[in-house]
């Protein structure tokens, strides 16, 4: 009899080690449906990261594509006088006879001008080229007399020598039913 109960002390704790680690073996329902919303809520965090992370770089890119435009026309009328060399004051904006871009030989011929791919004369580049494959882009440019003390200040054309020179870039995506002002440039126009 000695010999059964060693027997079954034996044989005891093997069954029941046995059926502790039957139980181990897999995951509960609950544990299951809880590792899912785990994983579930880091993949939605990921892909809203991702997300706010492609809008910031759109953004970007579309503020320093403005920034390069506005530039661009900065370039461009740099070593302009800020009348033509003809006509001295006689006209604000382009003369009569300047038809295009490529007349403008002057800092007021500007005033007003908007170079645009959906006008098909813009943007254009320092060269007073357009810019190929810039759907949507648009360069508006001001020119304003200006108080020498008080930039903000417009003034009356030719009542000062002080003129500032303001380029506006816009861009209109395709789903856009308006334009979007990126950036706004202005500088004085040196003498």
């Amino acid at each position: 009899m000695r010999l059964m109960r060693i027997h079954r002390s034996a044989a005891g704790p093997r069954a029941n080690a046995s059926r502790f680690a039957r139980s181990q073996e897999g995951f509960t329902l609950i544990e299951t449906a809880l590792a899912i919303i785990i994983v579930g809520v880091g993949v939605l965090a990921i892909m809203a990261a991702q997300q706010a992370f492609h809008q910031q770089n759109a953004w970007s890119t579309h503020a320093s594509t403005a920034t390069w435009l506005g530039n661009e026309i900065r370039e461009m009328t740099m070593h302009l006088p800020r009348h033509d060399p003809v006509t001295g004051q006689a006209y604000w904006g382009p003369e009569p006879w300047e038809t295009s871009v490529e007349d403008y030989n002057d800092l007021d011929d500007f005033d007003g001008a908007v170079f645009s791919a959906d006008l098909g004369n813009g943007p254009i580049n320092a060269r007073r080229e357009i810019i190929p494959n810039m759907d949507g882009w648009s360069q508006t440019v001001h020119v304003f007399h200006v108080d020498p003390f008080d930039i903000t200040s417009v003034q009356p054309h030719f009542s000062t020598e002080m003129i500032m020179v303001e380029v506006i870039v816009e861009y209109r995506g395709s789903n856009d039913t308006d334009p979007t002002e990126v950036t706004r440039i202005s500088w004085i126009a040196p003498e």
